[in-house]
């Protein structure tokens, strides 16, 4: 076990700094999964899941058929899938996730939903409690699920705007005084 002291000032704490190192899997999954499965690939990874989501090629199909596809595809490979994943899970530390996009239509095979601990005050507490009693939302679990999803909604154009301001305080600092 690390000391706390070879801990500090890494970013994310022990949990991160204990798994193995993944910014190579969306070249990883590239190299292992068969050809003909996907006309293109996303691997998104977090702390505990990787998601591959991979695009079916076809023409002009929806609704039904687009469901049935993915379907047939889910079943037909299966075995594969278990197989990549176990070997991407050994690698990674890391669960994997699948989900498969054809058209307009996307479906998650699988996925992790991963508990988050968080203390809230009163004051974001009566927000969940408000979207609760709405009925917006079942528990303060969902609410606070439901309020992540519709910040990642707007979260391009306000991170963007977020890096802007960031950049101009870097410039702001670089022609201050200096001590």
């Amino acid at each position: 076990m690390k000391s706390d002291e070879s801990r500090r000032g890494r970013r994310g704490g022990w949990q991160v700094a204990d798994l193995p190192d993944a910014s190579d899997a969306s070249e990883w999954f590239h190299g292992r999964l068969p050809e003909a499965w996907f006309s293109a690939v996303d691997v998104t990874v977090d702390r505990e899941e990787i998601l591959v989501v991979g695009t079916l090629a076809a023409d002009d199909v929806s609704g039904a058929e687009a469901e049935g596809r993915i379907g047939r595809f889910r079943s037909e490979t299966r075995a594969e899938r278990i197989e990549i994943a176990l070997e991407a899970q050994a690698r990674y530390q890391r669960k994997v996730s699948w989900g498969v996009r054809l058209g307009d239509t996307e479906a998650l095979f699988t996925h992790v939903a991963a508990p988050v601990m968080t203390r809230l005050r009163q004051p974001e507490r009566r927000v969940l409690d408000t979207l609760v009693d709405a009925g917006v939302a079942r528990s303060r679990s969902d609410a606070l699920a439901w309020s992540v999803r519709l910040v990642g909604e707007h979260a391009d154009e306000w991170l963007g705007q977020l890096r802007d301001a960031m950049a101009e305080v870097d410039k702001l600092r670089g022609e201050g005084p200096t001590l």
